[in-house]
């Protein structure tokens, strides 16, 4: 991990989109409007940006300055070597630009800013910015490799030609682009009108930012929908359900410590380990059995039905369900009708079968430095060509300031930022990326706390 402080390095922003996004549109803006920015654009082929010659001020190489303030560049050579070229000139920009081809990966170039050591030093990847065509992209998404990396590595993704498909089409594809990179920032263009401050600035990861695209962001996604903490004395207990919006209902009882939130904040990996684990099904009056299986209830026939629990010993027992009590009316009995003592709504994961998705979490506590390396060194090798995003806010055991990262496949940049303060400290995480597994990923991040 890199102690470095991210002082004084140029910002970088990478634009991607598919063919015909619009990605030229947004580049002219940028080249020719009066925004009152310095950007330093490097563009994949300098000939397709059809600037009028009479705005290049001086010329010189493949290196142009723009009467607005702004540089252009050709990428006909070595990206290292375009860059190098264009730090001489570092008191004539504040941002750089670079535009990748539309049938492209945008990992190569954004792993540039965490391979090549001058590079890292000097800039930062401040975002991914991706450009979407709202008209022709459901052409593309679901067969189309690229399409699906460009939104999934995203921070800030442009629905553009908004005005070329019904409003209901847009709402529909935004749906779908939120459950491939639920982290990113969307706005609708037309004709690639957007401001800078929506794309510039970025910080490469912004909690904040995440936090306005999605409240529940610093929730992870769980298999199941609700827990509760019930108080419970040895002998036999009925699980009592209505009728409801679904024909089953999963759900695994598990003896905890204690009938509080410690009780059922323990058992949750265990719940997320038994959710993604086999299945046992149980049909009405048939047992549940207390501890990790997973039961999957049978909901046959109209009207009442009831499971019974066998609880072994007195304790506190979590119950963790499929989907929220309350859409059952189910209610857990003894010799009456039982409370939860504790009981928490959980973000339920996404029921889709795209192979791009998301894992988060979100925990308290610290983190041995040690084992986070080895597990982060361990994860990247193996799993790194299918993690095309990655970034989080940890707390490291004995370091009074937060550590934000981010990185790009097998690639990992982190780096101090503030002092946590009054703050709680906490540890929050997403991974993008193709046939991601969740239970692993928990479990595995898990076991770098400090216990």
């Amino acid at each position: 991990m890199n102690t470095e402080t991210a002082s004084e390095r140029i910002p970088v922003t990478v634009l991607t989109g598919f063919l015909g996004s619009g990605k030229t549109t947004l580049l002219n803006r940028i080249l020719t409007e009066n925004h009152g920015k310095r950007i330093a654009v490097i563009e994949n082929e300098f000939g397709e940006v059809g600037v009028d010659n009479e705005l290049i001020v001086n010329a010189e190489e493949e290196i142009f300055e723009m009467n607005n303030g702004c540089i252009c560049c050709t990428v006909r050579g070595d990206l290292i070597r375009i860059l190098g070229n264009l730090m001489k000139r570092r008191d004539r920009f504040d941002h750089i630009m670079i535009e990748t081809t539309g049938l492209a990966d945008p990992a190569p170039v954004a792993q540039t800013f965490f391979v090549d050591d001058e590079m890292r030093d000097r800039m930062a990847l401040d975002g991914i910015v991706t450009l979407v065509d709202t008209k022709h992209i459901w052409q593309h998404i679901d067969d189309s490799d690229e399409a699906k990396e460009q939104v999934a590595f995203a921070d800030v993704i442009l629905l553009n030609k908004i005005d070329l498909v019904p409003p209901g089409e847009v709402d529909k594809l935004e749906a779908r682009i939120r459950e491939m990179n639920p982290a990113a920032k969307i706005y609708r263009t037309q004709d690639a009108s957007i401001g800078m401050d929506k794309i510039l600035g970025l910080g490469g990861f912004n909690l904040d930012r995440a936090l306005q695209v999605d409240p529940m962001f610093l929730e992870p996604e769980y298999p199941f929908e609700w827990g509760g903490v019930y108080q419970m004395t040895a002998g036999r207990h009925e699980f009592v359900m209505q009728d409801g919006p679904d024909p089953e209902m999963s759900l695994v009882v598990i003896p905890v410590a204690s009938a509080d939130y410690q009780g059922l904040e323990g058992a949750q990996l265990g719940a997320v380990l038994s959710f993604s684990g086999e299945k046992k099904s149980v049909r009405p009056g048939e047992t549940i059995e207390t501890g990790y299986d997973l039961h999957v209830l049978t909901l046959e026939g109209a009207g009442e039905k009831r499971f019974p629990i066998a609880v072994p010993a007195d304790g506190a027992y979590a119950l963790f369900t499929e989907h929220h009590p309350e859409e059952f009316a189910a209610a857990l009995h003894g010799s009456g009708a039982l409370e939860a003592a504790v009981s928490k709504a959980y973000k339920p994961d996404h029921e889709h079968d795209e192979e791009v998705s998301s894992v988060g979490l979100s925990v308290p506590g610290d983190l041995n430095e040690r084992k986070l390396n080895a597990w982060l060194r361990d994860l990247l090798m193996n799993k790194g060509p299918d993690i095309f995003r990655m970034k989080g806010v940890l707390s490291i055991a004995g370091e009074t300031r937060r550590f934000v990262f981010q990185g790009v496949h097998m690639l990992f940049d982190g780096r101090p930022d503030r002092e946590w303060g009054a703050e709680p400290r906490h540890n929050s995480f997403i991974f993008i990326g193709r046939n991601l597994d969740r239970a692993a990923l928990t479990e595995g991040f898990m076991r770098c706390l400090v216990r």
